[in-house]
């Protein structure tokens, strides 16, 4: 089992850029892959980044890539969410999630993933 805390939002301009932090507890979340979802009011939860156990290759939606990327250190129980260029329409609760796998894999589906943070605000004004 795993416990997730997730860290760094808050009110910026358009344009700038933020850094979310998931740190989970646990000792072996090496072999966790690790998503970052965000969501809004009326909307269904949506994937904005995930990462495999071990690192290395990361999964982004085509239309955040280049703004969104997704890193680990297993070392520091921490994955980052560094976000460039936000825009409005990033506004949301953003989500770190976690899951168990003996696969090198990513998962990009809500339903993936068993444990959950409690998520941190993200607003950009205009």
């Amino acid at each position: 089992q795993v416990r997730l805390a997730e860290s760094g939002g808050g009110l910026v301009q358009a344009g700038d850029s933020l850094r979310l932090s998931c740190v989970a507890s646990g000792r072996t979340f090496s072999r966790y892959a690790v998503g970052w979802f965000r969501q809004t009011p009326g909307k269904e939860r949506e994937v904005v980044a995930a990462i495999r156990p071990s690192g290395g290759r990361t999964y982004a939606p085509d239309s955040l890539k280049g703004r969104f990327a997704i890193s680990r250190d297993n070392g520091k129980n921490t994955v980052v969410l560094l976000m460039n260029g936000l825009k409005p329409e990033d506004t949301a609760v953003y989500y770190c999630a976690a899951q168990w796998t003996e696969f090198s894999n990513y998962y990009t589906a809500v339903h993936d993933y068993a444990y959950w943070g409690q998520g941190t605000q993200v607003t950009v004004s205009a």
